[in-house]
């Protein structure tokens, strides 16, 4: 018999962290070895318990869970993460997927569904929810080519500018002075073509980028 899936549940709400772990801790082949609340938590727990997959989700307070991920696979790359979102915009799981995330699932997915991507992921498999590989398939290019053109840096400063974050709260949260973080600003507007925060808030938003 194959050994237990040891699993990292990453969620900011303490409710629906427990509910997922009872729904996986049914399936005998998993067992859910930690939780966090946020991406400092999540580093921490990853690198204690070294878990088969973490769970995370992409709306953490703070920087996000795609943010998180890349400071976990920095220190560890052989990390399995499999994104767990309400966001099932193409735009969140291809930046996710280019992250290095494993897999992707969306929280509209049925709970089965949760348990497979997991076992496969842990299987060294990519996994993408039904609904996630729908979406990405009927996408246009054309939303997709503008914000690919974007560093995995300047969409985590897009995410936060789009968030309401200001130019210092940013830099404070990613470790960067002011003025790198408006040099992202400036770069992250001359590529989506817009000439001010309004116009940038509405491109985002026409994008999917909205949180």
């Amino acid at each position: 018999m194959s050994p237990a899936i040891t699993v990292l549940l990453v969620d900011d709400h303490a409710v629906v962290r427990e509910g997922y772990r009872r729904l996986l801790e049914r399936d005998a082949s998993i067992i859910v070895a930690g939780e966090a609340g946020n991406s400092a938590q999540a580093y921490d727990q990853a690198v204690a318990l070294q878990p088969d997959v973490i769970v995370m989700d992409i709306a953490l307070p703070g920087v996000s869970g795609i943010e998180a991920m890349r400071r976990i696979l920095a220190h560890h790359p052989q990390q399995r993460v499999l994104m767990f979102s309400m966001y099932d915009d193409v735009i969140f799981p291809s930046r996710a997927l280019e992250a290095g995330a494993r897999g992707y699932v969306s929280k509209a997915s049925a709970p089965e569904v949760l348990v497979d991507a997991i076992s496969a992921v842990a299987r060294g498999e990519r996994y993408l929810s039904p609904d996630v590989r729908k979406s990405m398939a009927q996408t246009a290019g054309h939303a997709r080519s503008l914000v690919n053109t974007l560093t995995p840096r300047e969409f985590e400063v897009l995410r936060l500018l789009v968030r309401g974050d200001t130019v210092k709260g940013i830099g404070e949260k990613l470790g960067l002075s002011e003025k790198t973080v408006a040099n992202h600003q400036s770069v992250i507007r001359e590529k989506l073509g817009a000439r001010n925060g309004v116009q940038l808030a509405r491109v985002a938003t026409e994008l999917g980028l909205s949180l």
